[in-house]
């Protein structure tokens, strides 16, 4: 038997769960070693593949654990981690962009030239089945003569309206063709080799805290040979369509690569009456065909092979499945990876250096002097009460995974520090000169032992650093899901319990409830001054369109409400919580406490989503839910998992549990009234204004 290839993996974060997992299902592969700084994700993610873990590359190359190495890092860290691996030695694959320009992709294909081993992009959609189709097609001259190539990623863009803003994307107005454009380009390249850029062409710019535009649309024109091509980007709220369109002498091909279908469109010889039938039920039978397919696929994997997942399962069989060739697949070739990135390249020379550049950063003129710590204040709620305190003449501390926050504007005000949640140290060091914390922070897990992992364990870290550091006030955010809100008979206060046996509810509700239960033992037993706040629906500027607070969502034109959608919501604007967060520190009464922060019943879903088509003119289609069936399914789904994948850990679903979804039992709002003095926003047309028409829902 073949000795397997020992990958290791370089980087813990999003992506590197779907290379772990393409890895794991490739034979001949073994994941080895994972190698990030942050040892908590380092951890999550070997474990679940039997791995080593490295918080340093030098450690990694040095203990010979692996044989090959994916960089799934940030883009501004390839080259430097790419050149350290491709000479000690390291067949090396690159997550797109493999760096920054031509030129670091040159010195990387160098590199593994002169150290005799292997240089791959990370481009995964070619590695689709539904491309190799298209690729043999056109190699066949099935297609005719290609006059034409059309290939588009319009696809929205969350973190340009709702943050993060500090990720490497948003950090310079190219960095969105770097990080997006790698995908277009590296279809053309390998269909039709390099690219001769004529334009670039940018639109819909949208603007981030401190007055910095971005644009959320592009669109390139090159040629390639005969072969005139366009790219094109649009980030903005738009329906999704990811697809490269070839159109021909003998035909037009259509691959739909976000979801793996190939649609060809060719004449045929049928005489005037039927050809246009004839034509028409080739098309259906080929839609029919891919979404059989597509579903039969689905179906046997239990949702485990989504056309993404399947296209860097294909990368990983094309570049491991071929170790022992003398050559590896063009797709995947150290050339292919510098063609693109020069395509890339040309495409910025096309700007002027006023479109490439970023607003200069206000200068600090004061360091601040911070007496507010908010942990989570790069996200919708943080960010709006970190302005909201400056706005009142505070400085403020803001904790983040990295140092690049949303306040470029306010740098005599607000200073933001790198802490992990799980550090009571650094944390203790966070809140040094602080009076007053808000943890706004939540994490999603996958399992309960996750949650406990990644949402518990922070919580209560945080609130033993806040007694060790002396704060006057803890204000905790935990949420009005942890409810149950299936009964429309029964109103809802404070009062109310949450439930002896939230075993049942989903892991969200269920873990701020034993986040919520352990902070208050702390302040029974040990006096942590601690508040709790459980913020309702949020909206405002800043805000997500595709909120899942209100229903399911099919893209940005289609969601599936909670229910019938008629019943009122417990919505409330962004600018209110920030303001209640602020009373409850401030409110000497309010230590113990905790408050729900609704607003006033106003609107249904129905209500919010009429608002939007009358104020905006966009018509979003609203498809009542059967609360029954969403639990009937979900318990099938539980099986399924426990016997057929042996997840015994899988979530109990229970039919209350889904009834809370829809928020059926209304809300009463007296307490923080009366205690806070807290005022929402009461006026209909006042609150349709924030919430819908300075929101900045569909970018534009």
């Amino acid at each position: 038997m073949p000795t397997p290839t020992r990958v290791g993996l370089i980087g813990a974060g999003y992506i590197a769960d779907w290379h772990a997992a393409a890895l794991a299902a490739t034979p001949g592969v073994e994941i080895t070693a994972v190698c990030d700084p942050n040892a908590d994700a380092a951890r999550a993610l070997a474990d679940r593949h039997g791995a080593r873990i490295f918080s340093a590359l030098e450690t990694l190359i040095e203990s010979r654990a692996c044989d090959a190495v994916h960089v799934l890092t940030p883009p501004h860290l390839h080259l430097d981690l790419g050149l350290r691996c491709l000479g000690a030695g390291l067949h090396t694959l690159i997550e797109k962009p493999v760096a920054t320009s031509a030129d670091e992709a040159r010195q990387l294909a160098e590199a593994a030239r002169a150290a005799g081993v292997r240089f791959h992009p990370g481009h995964n959609f070619l590695g689709l089945p539904s491309y190799l189709r298209l690729k043999r097609l056109v190699a066949e001259g099935a297609l005719g003569r290609i006059a034409e190539a059309d290939i588009r990623w319009a696809l929205p863009f969350a973190p340009l309206r709702s943050g993060p803003y500090g990720i490497w994307p948003l950090r310079e107005p190219k960095n969105l063709l770097l990080e997006i454009g790698p995908h277009l380009a590296a279809f053309a390249v390998d269909l039709f080799g390099p690219l001769d850029v004529q334009a670039t062409v940018l639109s819909h710019p949208v603007e981030l805290p401190g007055g910095d535009p971005r644009p959320q649309g592009m669109r390139i024109l090159a040629r390639a040979g005969h072969v005139d091509v366009t790219l094109r980007l649009s980030l903005v709220e738009t329906v999704d369509d990811r697809a490269v369109t070839l159109r021909g002498s003998s035909g037009r091909a259509r691959l739909d690569y976000a979801a793996d279908t190939l649609v060809v469109d060719r004449e045929n010889t049928s005489d005037l009456i039927l050809n246009p039938l004839r034509r028409q039920l080739d098309l259906v039978g080929q839609h029919l065909r891919a979404g059989v397919t597509n579903a039969a696929v689905q179906s046997r994997s239990l949702n485990r092979q989504s056309p993404y997942a399947r296209s860097f399962r294909g990368m990983c069989a094309a570049i491991h499945g071929r170790a022992d060739t003398p050559a590896p697949d063009p797709r995947f070739a150290a050339d292919a990876a510098v063609h693109v990135m020069q395509a890339l390249d040309d495409a910025l020379a096309k700007l002027s250096p006023a479109e490439l550049t970023p607003k200069a950063p206000a200068v600090r003129t004061r360091a601040p002097k911070p007496d507010a710590l908010v942990i989570g204040g790069t996200g919708f709620i943080g960010r709006t009460l970190v302005r909201t305190l400056v706005a009142q003449g505070r400085d403020v501390r803001v904790l983040s995974r990295g140092r690049h926050g949303p306040f470029p504007d306010l740098p005599d005000r607000v200073e933001t520090v790198s802490a992990s949640l799980t550090d009571r140290e650094a944390l203790v060091a966070a809140m040094d000169g602080v009076r007053e914390v808000y943890n706004l922070a939540r994490a999603l897990g996958s399992s309960w032992d996750d949650c406990l992992e990644r949402d518990v364990r922070p919580a209560v870290t945080v609130a033993e650093a806040a007694l060790e550091a002396g704060v006057a006030r803890l204000v905790y955010t935990g949420t009005i899901a942890s409810y149950d809100m299936s009964e429309p008979s029964a109103t809802i206060t404070e009062t109310t319990s949450f439930g002896a046996d939230m075993t049942d509810r989903n892991l969200y509700a269920r873990s701020k409830a034993e986040c919520e239960a352990r902070l208050m033992a702390l302040h029974r037993e040990r006096g942590l001054p601690l508040t709790i706040a459980r913020p309702g629906i949020v909206v405002g500027p800043g805000g997500p369109l595709q909120h899942w607070g209100i229903g399911r969502w099919h893209g940005a034109g289609a969601v599936r409400l909670w229910g019938r959608g008629d019943n009122r919501l417990p919505f409330v604007l962004n600018d209110d919580v920030a303001d209640g967060l602020i009373r409850m520190a401030a409110h000497p009464g309010a230590a113990g406490e905790d408050f729900n922060l609704v607003g006033p019943p106003m609107l249904s879903a129905r209500d919010y989503f009429d608002a939007i088509h009358a104020r905006l003119g966009a018509r979003i289609r609203v498809a009542p839910g059967n609360l029954t069936a969403f639990w009937a399914a979900d318990a099938v789904k539980t099986a399924l998992k426990r016997h057929a994948l042996g997840r015994r850990d899988a979530l109990r679903p229970s039919l209350r549990d889904w009834k809370s979804r829809a928020h059926l039992s209304p809300f009463a709002d007296d307490k923080p009234r009366e205690v806070l003095g807290w005022t929402p926003e009461t006026d209909r047309e006042a609150f349709l204004r924030r919430a819908v028409d300075e929101a900045g829902l569909f970018g534009f």
